[in-house]
Order: structure tokens, then sequence, then C-alpha cells
């Protein structure tokens, strides 16, 4: 028996390396499946939360009796008490909560409960007014924190005295939501000694105890299931306060309770991706290498410390410096948001070699393969400028110019990177009973990236069966646990648990086989339904008849999270896009859009194509439409709905191609979450300054900052 299972040669493989559609797929267009939101268990109670919309405000007085009064309603409590000051906008927003027979009972509930402020404080929702002479303090210790000095500044401006351009800009991306269509929140159903909580969570396994703590009991006695969820983006790690409050109800009333937030709820307390200034000076030789580069940099992440990663992005320099910062503001904290902090960097930092490349009349696409390291990084820059026509487009060493009918066509660029890899903590259970029925289970959440076919597919692989004869059980904290689903982690940490399972459970089958068919355990091939000895395909057997030889005890066994197994280390990529600018309106239209990453094994074409378009699509959106509003006079939140906060929808979409990396010849499984919403947008902001020469500097590109940039131009 081989210690170490290795994964076949991808042209060995018949399921794995290929497209195969999500078991879960019909569940989901049907509407069969059901989410936390959809829980309905007898007794059940439903609970909404009461917020303020101050970002910094003192509570006056707080009447609950009207709010009690509400047929239906069961219990109403305080968050907070009059002479309570009311910090940030956020989970700090909660003043009470209420509980009741129906949705319906509950809302009026809210409603109804009075609460009065006095709000003189400054709102303190901008940088400049965090920054401000004489700001109060909003985390109690000033409203800078985590300052970070790199590199020599001097150092940079005497490299720069050699530069042939020299360039020096502000870059500036606003707070982006994650927008989970399941918005946060929790079915929590306790009785007194146990508990059984519905969570829409991306750690099924991490959150048992939490919900154990808040509760009041032994973990154990807590099971936590999401067979499903609509999203989380890195929004939905912990139960969060809506979670404790839950928690608390259910302990009051021993019923269980319903408590998920609306979409405003979701917009004002469930997190964001942070905003950033970020101010860059640099430049390069007549060959286009970066000879020096200094960023200022200030992270935006509210009460949060933000996220951003080390400057250079992805370019090399010799003579950098960096100054980074977090500014605090009256806000909810940021949460991890895919790629948590890379897309704001890619933005300032591949805005500004285009700058700089123009500046200088060189081709951009060259100015970023003599920058950059590894050839990887030069191979995917080429796959997407030969599939999005670069080489002939007349506009590649400088912009474009509209045509008779105001219309301009251009074409950007931008790279990604990503440490992606798993870690111990993920294992699986593979049971085979005697009349063939297989079982693959783990604990994993599917946070709709397709975890749960992965579960049954790399089974089915290794047995040599069609994917619909495995049967994958999945978000359950009873079952194997698993790794939390973040950082581009799930797939690196539960592909080899589950080769691992899936080797254990054929070599123990075939120990069976051994005295029917005289070979030795890892002499036989598996294929089609059947088992034969390796070379002499007469002597066969039936998956079925080899499941007989169990008896009358199935089979179970266990795989855990080998390394070996996992290709752990940097994720390269690139991508491109087409657009069309209307430089009488100012409006933007991405036409085309390619991207290119190394993957290891494509474990499922199908998915992996859905996961890089996803990526692209997401990016889109965070160029051209999303922005957290608020009245900074007033600190209100003005775009907490779907209505006044954009994302990109239909008439939005492109033309998305994904080219699968051949080339990468890592026989290794690893994930493909962060990497593919990195440099997008990058890329549409590079290509309306190649259609037309309006640089933008700020997301999202709306039509008046379009026009703005146009004018600055002239």
């Amino acid at each position: 028996m081989s210690p170490t299972p290795k994964w076949k040669p991808r042209g060995e493989m018949t399921l794995l390396n290929t497209g195969y559609a999500r078991l879960d797929g019909p569940d989901k267009v049907t509407g069969r499946a059901v989410y936390s939101h959809d829980v309905r268990l007898p007794r059940q109670v439903y609970a909404r939360l009461v917020l303020h919309s101050y970002p910094r405000a003192e509570l006056t007085s707080l009447d609950l009796e009207p709010a009690r009064r509400i047929p239906g309603v069961v219990l109403v409590e305080a968050q907070k008490a009059a002479g309570d000051e009311l910090v940030y906008l956020g989970d700090d927003s909660i003043v009470a909560y209420v509980a009741a027979e129906t949705p319906e009972a509950a809302k009026d509930a809210a409603r109804a409960v009075r609460a009065a402020f006095r709000d003189h404080y400054p709102p303190m929702v901008t940088r400049e007014q965090s920054l401000s002479p004489g700001a109060p303090s909003i985390t109690g210790r000033g409203n800078t924190s985590g300052a970070r000095d790199r590199g020599d500044e001097a150092a940079v401006d005497s490299a720069l005295e050699g530069a042939a351009v020299v360039v020096e800009q502000v870059y500036e991306l606003p707070i982006q939501h994650h927008v989970c269509l399941e918005t946060h929140g929790h079915v929590v159903d306790y009785d007194g000694e146990s508990a059984t909580c519905y969570a829409s969570t991306q750690a099924v396994s991490g959150s048992v105890d939490e919900f154990a703590r808040n509760l009041g009991l032994p973990a154990d006695k807590v099971r936590v299931l999401t067979p499903v969820m609509g999203g989380g983006f890195g929004a939905k790690f912990g139960i969060g306060l809506e979670g404790a409050i839950c928690c608390l109800i259910a302990k009051k009333l021993l019923r269980p309770v319903h408590l998920m937030l609306d979409r405003p709820q979701e917009f004002q307390m469930a997190g964001n991706r942070s905003g950033t200034w970020v101010r860059m000076r640099g430049g390069i030789d007549a060959q286009g290498r970066l000879v020096g580069q200094f960023a200022e940099v200030d992270r935006l992440g509210g009460t949060g410390g933000g996220a951003f990663p080390l400057m250079p992005y992805i370019y090399a320099c010799e003579t950098n410096a960096a100054r980074t910062r977090s500014v605090h503001t009256a806000l909810d904290s940021n949460r991890a948001m895919r790629a948590p902090g890379h897309p704001q960097a890619s933005f300032a930092q591949e805005s500004f070699l285009d700058e700089l490349a123009y500046a200088a009349g060189l081709d951009p696409v060259e100015v970023r393969k003599v920058n950059v390291e590894s050839d990887v990084y030069r191979r995917h820059l080429d796959v997407v400028a030969d599939a999005i026509g670069w080489d002939a487009h007349p506009n590649r060493t400088a912009p474009g110019e509209a045509g008779a009918d105001g219309w301009a066509e251009g074409i950007g660029f931008g790279l990604a990177t990503w440490r992606a890899g798993g870690r111990p903590g993920c294992e699986v259970e593979v049971r085979i009973t005697p009349d063939g029925a297989v079982t693959s289970s783990c604990a994993v959440q599917d946070l709709g990236t397709g975890s749960r076919t992965l579960v049954a597919a790399i089974i089915a692989e290794e047995l040599g069966l069609p994917l619909s004869a495995v049967t994958a059980r999945i978000g359950d904290s009873d079952l194997p646990p698993s790794v939390g689903s973040g950082g581009s982690v799930t797939t690196g940490a539960l592909a080899p648990a589950l080769k691992v399972a899936a080797h254990r459970a054929r070599e123990a089958l075939e120990q069976r086989l051994v005295p029917v068919l005289g070979a030795e355990v890892g002499d036989y091939e598996w294929v089609r339904g059947r088992v034969r000895v390796a070379g002499e395909g007469d002597m066969t057997m039936s998956f079925g008849e080899v499941c007989a030889l169990l008896g009358n005890q199935p089979l179970s066994v266990r795989g855990e999270y080998d390394g070996s197994l996992d290709a752990d280390g940097s994720l390269h990529g690139a991508q491109a896009a087409r657009v069309r600018v209307d430089t009488l309106t100012g409006r933007v239209e991405v036409l085309d859009m390619v991207a290119t990453h190394d993957q290891g094994i494509p474990l499922n074409r199908l998915a992996l194509t859905s996961q890089i378009n996803g990526g692209m699509i997401q990016a889109l959106s965070y160029g051209l439409l999303e922005e957290r509003v608020l009245d900074a006079e007033m600190g209100w939140l003005l775009s907490d709905n779907l209505e006044s906060y954009k994302i990109a929808g239909p008439k939005e979409m492109p033309r998305l191609r994904v080219i699968l990396d051949e080339d990468d010849g890592r026989n290794l499984a690893t994930g493909m979450a962060e990497a593919p919403v990195i440099p997008g947008h990058s890329a549409i902001a590079n290509a309306i300054f190649n259609a037309c020469g309006a640089r933008l500097r700020s997301l999202p590109f709306t039509p008046d900052r379009v026009l703005a940039a146009l004018a600055e131009r002239a």
C-alpha cells in the first residue's frame, strides 16, 4: 500500500480535467435548495434588529412600549440605554431587537420602537474629516493607526534623477460592499440542553465554538448546518453581533429564532472592502524599467484597519519606498473581501505604470514585461494580448481619438497575483456499502463555488465511477471537519483530503480482490464502473460485484490534508479589456474581457471557467458602478439598497473569455477564487485611457468622471 497517493497524469483522468455540471444546480434553479433564510421550524419566531442612522450620536431616550403592544410580538429588548454614545455606523447602531410570531409582526414592532438622539457630533465619515485638525478620536486612540515606513524615500528621489519619465499622481478607491444575495443571519433552535444552528457561514466547523459560547453550551451539544448558502466573499466567518443576539433571544424564549438582516442593515453593518487613498511617485528609464517608486497609502477601513499589500505591487523596482497607515472613520469595520487589499493595490499600481508607459511613448504591454520577474507573467500577457487583438490595435503607444460619432475604442491590461494553497484541518470520510452505494462526507461549506460537486468528483475519479454514483454530504458540523472557505484555501485543503480518502478506499477494496483476481494491491485498473487487473482486460468485475465482497459490513475510511497534493504557492494571471467610450456623454461600454491564470490541475473545467468569469464580472462591477455613498454633512448612508447601490447586471456584461493555462505543468490541486477579481477594473481604466486619453484615477468610472477627465486632457 502506497502511503502517499499521487494525482493521475491529466491525460489519464476521465472525470477530473473535464467540465461537468454541479450537483446542486437543479435544486438551485428550481428553488428546492433550502437556505438559512428559508428554514421554517415548529414554534419558530422571527427576530429583527432596530438600527439608528447616525454615525455618531447620543441616545437620549428609548421607548419600547409601542412595539410591545403590536399583536404577535413576544419579545422586545433594549441593546442600548439612554445616555449611551453611539460611536460608529454599523453594529454599534443596534439600539434594540424584537421577536414576533410572524415576519410582518416583527417588522411592525421594529418600526414601532421610538428612539431619540442628539446628533451634534461631527459625522467623521470621510478621510478628510478624520484627519482635520482637532477631529475627535473614533477609536479612542486617535484616528490613525498601523503607520509603517518601508524603504528610503530620499533614495527613491535620487534614483528618479536619472529617470526618462517621472509621474506623480493620486488614486482613490471607494468602499465596496460584498452584496451577498443571501444576507447575514442564522436560525438558532435551542432547547436548553442542545442547539441546532442553521447558519449562513463560510466556516461550518469554525462556527461551532462561537455558537456554543453564546448559548452557554459545550461544543459537542451544538450542531451547525449550512447545506447551501448565498455568497460570502469573505464577510461571513464569524456569527456576528446578529448571531449573538439570535442566541440570546433563543435562550430567553426556548424557541427557534430566525434572524436574518434586511438589505439596508446588510449595507450598514455587514462589513465591506476598505476604501483607499494612494499617492504615487516614480519613474522609468528609456527601456521602460522602473528605476524608483514611492507610495503613500491610507487604508480606509472604518473602525477597522483596512487592507493593502506591500508596494510595489507585482512589479519589480530595486529602489522603492512606501508609507502606509490606517485612517479611521465612524463606519463599520472592513472585513475580508475576495483578495483583501489586492484590487486596491492593482488599480493604483497598474494605472501608475500605464501612465509612465504612455508618458514615455512606450507600449504598456512591453513595459509590463520588462518589469515582471516571472516568465509566467510574460507568457500570460502574450496570451491575453493576442486574444484581445493588441498587435492590430492602432493605439499601442499613445491614446486614440474619438471618431465622427464621438465613440472611441481602447484596450487595457492588468496582472494578478495570489498565494493559494490548502492547510491542515480538512478531513473526509468515504463510506461504501455492500450494495455499491458510495458516500463522501465533509463538513465543508459550498459558497456557490462547486465544493459539493468536488466532494463527489474526486472519489468518482479514483473508483472509476460516474459522478452520479457518489453521494456528497457537506455543510454539517457533525461530519468530518473542514477549514473555513477564505483565501482560496478550500480546494487546496479539500482536494488532497478527498484524494487520500479515495485512495485508501480503493486500496481497501483491492485487498478484497487479491484472493479473487490474484493481483496485488495497486495492480488494478478502475474504469467505467468495472475493475480489472492491469493489462489483463478479460479479468474484470463490476463495481457492484467488488462491493459485494464486503459481506454485511460497510467499508469506512478517512483521509486528511496532504500537502504533497496541494499546489501551495503563488498564482499568476493576466487580464485584458476592450472598451468603447462615448466622448459626448461619458458612457463606458465594456465589449470584451479576456483572462488567463495558472491553476494547476483543472479539477472541473466548467467550474474553473465560471469562477474566473465571476471574478471578471465582480471587478467590472467595482470599476463601473459600485460605490458606498454617504452624506458627508449628516453622515447618513445614502446607498443602503440595491437601487442606489449599483451592481453589474446583464446589460453591463461583455463578452467574457477564459483561456485556461495549459502550459501550467503542475499536476497539483489549488484554488481559484481571489486572483480573477484583482485586475479587471484596472484593465478597464487603462482601456478607457487607451481609447480617448481620459485617465480615471477614481472608481467608479461614471460618465461625469469620464467627461471631467476628457476636459482635463483638453
